[in-house]
């Protein structure tokens, strides 16, 4: 089954931090993906861009509005994600325990459904 790890983090943290310190988490995460790959459990992954370079699009019945920005004011926003292939929830439990970050939410992809023809 397929997983996504959703990382959340304060932007500015994210933002402050020096040279080292982005060289490390880079450093840890490439070893993340390095045993994910071990495992035949990548599928996929990206660091998204900022949180103010989002638009969110809105839909009430016909209307439709589009505006700049995330959906809501928070302090944690979706930073990054990886795709990965674990046999139950335990197993991306025990992956997502890996990455090198605060908070990871699970979450399980569902299928792709036949058209039914």
């Amino acid at each position: 089954m397929e997983y996504a790890l959703l990382i959340y983090g304060d932007e500015k943290v994210w933002a402050s931090r020096d040279e080292d310190q982005i060289r490390e988490n880079n450093a840890r995460h490439e070893r993340f993906a390095a045993m994910l790959a071990e495992r035949d459990a990548m599928r996929g992954g990206k660091e998204l861009a900022p949180a103010s370079s989002a638009t969110t699009l809105r839909r009430q019945g016909d209307d439709v509005s589009v505006t700049d920005g995330p959906f809501a004011e928070t302090s944690e926003v979706l930073g990054g994600f990886y795709l990965i292939e674990a046999a139950d929830l335990d197993m991306a439990i025990a992956l997502a325990k890996q990455l090198p970050e605060g908070v990871v939410e699970i979450r399980p992809i569902v299928p792709v459904r036949g058209s039914g023809s």
